[in-house]
């Protein structure tokens, strides 16, 4: 393996590690378990890093400095493998590792959302958009009207 691609798997393991012990896990697992799923259908990759994230976080209350450095190895290791057998190509392996570095970097972390309803009572749901074009809405008025 050429150094560009061994840099490139070790930038993508240490980006990967240092996400298992934030907040945006949830969000990079999901984006991991895409990318993985064509090579994966069983999704046992994914299970492997929970164990991983698992012991990533035990590590930290029992002072274990050297599980984050085996922790990354192991997955420098997977993604190189994923490499030499073909599996990906090294730029299917860039973005992966663009959005990883984005989430890393906080800039597509979520925050709190607050919605505020307003003008009267709502027997029904509310529905929050950006923009919706060519929707109808046909509703069920379970009290109708007296005369």
């Amino acid at each position: 393996m050429d150094s560009e691609l061994a840099a490139l798997t070790a930038s993508g393991a240490t980006t990967l590690v240092s996400l298992m012990v934030t907040d945006s896990w949830t969000y990079a697992r999901e984006l991991l378990r895409r990318f993985l799923s064509r090579n994966d259908p069983g999704n046992s990759t994914i299970a492997d890093l929970d164990v991983a994230r698992g012991r990533l976080l035990a590590s930290q209350s029992t002072g274990h400095p050297h599980e984050a450095a085996e922790t990354l190895e192991q997955w420098d290791a997977y993604l190189r493998h994923l490499l030499e057998a073909r599996a990906v190509s090294s730029a299917e392996l860039r973005e992966l590792l663009t959005s990883l570095q984005h989430l890393q970097s906080g800039a597509a972390r979520p925050g709190t959302v607050r919605n505020h309803v307003k003008g009267g009572v709502h027997h029904g749901p509310v529905i929050q958009s950006g923009r919706i074009t060519g929707l109808t809405i046909h509703g069920h008025n379970p009290d109708p009207p007296q005369d």
